[in-house]
């Protein structure tokens, strides 16, 4: 299970936002301007599990039915729930967990603060409390999977922006969705993150633009795959250390 966001139809409204902070229970920080856009959230963190960003730039040259030289780019973005989760792997506590509908959920009662999450997730989703300490980010509203239920940012989204259901029907609507665009003109539409084999998201895009454009990474890397290359390398070097030592009490015996 997961989500399709399509950043075509997001008209900014932040429902999304608002019924997360209320269905989790997550502080109502409102947070100020920051005079680069009127976004008032910035960014995802331990208090904004969902967030919208609100993207001013110029028209690129051939977008039909463009108002001015100006455009606006919405976009609600959120944990992504990979299919291979850093995060996940480097937690000492075994507080992150994958759930029985394949998403990454954190247990509060069991994370330790540690922050080894934090730097491994590729997207700059999971971030400390101040007040408590403990890594915070979206659960896909488990609760409410276990009770049938759709997240509170799908349910509330006016527009179907937030799409949730299995990820197979929601990959095959949004490539559907994708062509439509491209059939009208907007041939800077595509998707990020539906592609499993490039990088799995339980959680992806529809995007206008650059994924850049947007802050997400263009080519995301899970860090963890590195770890198996760099036991084997320590291994290596402490067998070849070790039988230096053992030559050299050798020789020096004789």
């Amino acid at each position: 299970m997961g989500f399709f966001t399509d950043t075509s139809v997001c008209i900014g409204c932040k429902a999304c936002e608002v019924a997360c902070k209320e269905w989790n229970d997550v502080p109502d920080v409102i947070g100020e301007l920051t005079g680069e856009s009127y976004d008032n959230t910035s960014s995802l963190g331990a208090n904004t599990w969902r967030h919208v960003a609100f993207i001013e730039q110029r028209t690129p040259a051939g977008v039909p039915d463009a108002d001015g030289d100006v455009r606006w780019l919405m976009s609600s973005d959120v944990c992504k729930h990979c299919t291979e989760a850093p995060c996940l792997d480097v937690c000492p506590t075994g507080a992150l967990f994958r759930t029985e509908f394949g998403t990454v959920v954190v247990q509060e009662d069991v994370c330790n603060g540690c922050g080894y999450c934090i730097p491994a997730c590729p997207f700059g989703v999971l971030d400390r409390r101040e007040d408590d300490g403990r890594a915070w980010k979206c659960t896909l509203c488990y609760d409410r999977l276990k009770g049938g239920m759709e997240p509170a940012c799908a349910q509330a989204c006016p527009t179907d922006s937030i799409q949730f259901g299995p990820l197979d029907e929601l990959r095959e609507k949004a490539n559907g969705r994708l062509e439509m665009l491209h059939e009208a003109g907007v041939e800077e539409a595509r998707l990020y993150g539906a592609n499993e084999e490039e990088y799995g998201m339980g959680a992806f895009f529809l995007l206008l633009d650059e994924p850049e454009v947007y802050g997400l990474p263009p080519d995301p890397e899970v860090v963890t795959r590195k770890l198996g290359s760099l036991w084997g390398a320590a291994a290596l070097a402490a067998g070849a250390l070790a039988a230096g030592v053992v030559a050299a009490f050798v020789g020096g015996g004789r």
